[in-house]
């Protein structure tokens, strides 16, 4: 894997960032076009298939979740409001991109650079996060020095650790999962599951008398669930899909509204098709359980 200082460099710069604002390298006050400006810089200078760096991957996630945050006019004011306040919880040092996780967006890095590039550089050689080698002639001549540093990188990175400390390293993952073993075997099966789940035994379909709520049991549920008893699981098993049901449709409503504005900030019509045709199948679930519970 070869790579140059500069690379790495960059990757460290983009790590030590503290918000999106810094990954991209824009003021506050940027416009939408200040943005796609710094984000193809970025993507282009960051992109795994041409920055082999360790972390470049991490880097180019991070470059993309910036942008389509802040090219949201509404992700970008609730970042403003609420993600500087987040932005200096830490331990005393930099904050790192990867703990941005209540403002990541819905559409990926990799649908985000096809917008931009049609899914390879402009050069048409490299394709989107191929794990095939690369032949000798895509990358250029390096100098005498370059690679000799690469070299002595990659023989750091590689030199085998000390069998005592890497055990020592390990210990914390043996106890989780130890505990996790234990904690398994001591638990007892839920009742019930909203979905088919032949693992446990929840393979028979019944429905909730109020909601018709369709929920999945064992073969002795019959036996330990009447009267009283059914009907306080049957609320359970209807609050627990309405919580679902819920979630499920606000992350449709999040994916058409972040699809609907990159189509209006590129102007491309196949984006805003995709965003109209985007069915909000949950939403509509969620509408007619409401209607059933009024009209009950």
């Amino acid at each position: 894997m070869t790579y140059t200082a500069e690379q790495l460099d960059g990757v460290r710069r983009i790590k030590r960032c503290r918000n999106y604002y810094e990954i991209l390298g824009v003021e506050r006050d940027a416009s939408e076009e200040d943005l796609k400006k710094a984000y193809r810089k970025l993507a282009l200078k960051f992109h795994p298939d041409k920055n082999r760096a360790p972390g470049a991957t991490e880097a180019f996630k991070a470059i993309g979740n910036a942008f389509a945050v802040l090219s949201n006019p509404e992700k970008r004011l609730r970042y403003d409001e609420f993600g500087s306040d987040q932005e200096h919880v830490s331990t005393g040092q930099a904050r790192h991109y990867n703990y941005y996780t209540e403002f990541e967006a819905d559409i990926t890095p990799e649908e985000i650079f096809n917008v931009f590039f049609g899914g390879h550089f402009p050069t048409g050689n490299i394709h989107m996060f191929s794990n095939v080698a690369r032949d000798a002639h895509y990358y250029p001549r390096r100098h005498r020095n370059e690679r000799a540093w690469t070299q002595e990188q990659e023989e750091e990175e590689n030199r085998p650790q000390n069998s005592y400390s890497a055990f020592i390293q390990l210990m914390p993952v043996f106890i989780i999962i130890i505990v996790s073993v234990i904690t398994q075997l001591m638990a007892t099966n839920p009742p019930y599951s909203l979905f088919y789940k032949s693992s446990i035994g929840h393979v028979i379909s019944r429905e909730t008398e109020n909601l018709q709520v369709p929920y999945y049991v064992d073969k002795n549920f019959e036996k330990n669930y009447q009267g009283a008893e059914l009907q306080e699981l049957e609320k359970t098993v209807e609050k627990d899909y309405i919580d679902y049901i819920q979630t499920s449709c606000w992350k449709e409503k999040q994916q058409k509204s972040d699809l609907s504005n990159l189509a209006k900030l590129y102007r491309d019509e196949r984006l805003k098709q995709k965003a109209e045709s985007l069915k909000l199948e949950h939403c509509e679930k969620l509408s007619s359980l409401i209607g059933m519970h009024k009209g009950g």
